[in-house]
């Protein structure tokens, strides 16, 4: 029987999955704007951000799944899911300020 070593994978999945969700919904809303360099620059950040929130997913569902190397896994999965939200948080403050 597993041990519950890998908790953590057990958050990361269903907000890895939430948080491509939320970059499907902004990319969707900054191309209904009318389209200039902003738009243009978080709509490809939001997309790469998406791809890091899938890859966190998936390494956090393997962790999961498979019992040998899910600490190795998870780590990552957590790794990937911090890097996703700093840079979401980083495309919220662009977004908002318009700073580029």
């Amino acid at each position: 029987m597993k041990n519950n070593k890998n908790d953590l994978s057990h958050h990361i999945l269903p907000n890895s999955a939430t948080m491509v969700g939320v970059c499907i919904m902004v990319i969707s809303i900054v191309k209904s704007q009318p389209s200039d360099m902003v738009s243009y620059l978080i709509d490809k950040a939001l997309a790469i951000d998406s791809l890091l929130f899938t890859i966190s997913a998936l390494l956090s569902f393997l962790s999961i799944r498979l019992e040998k190397s899910s600490e190795g896994f998870e780590r990552w999965a957590e790794f990937i899911f911090i890097i996703g939200l700093v840079s979401m948080m980083l495309i919220a403050v662009i977004l908002s300020f318009e700073i580029v």
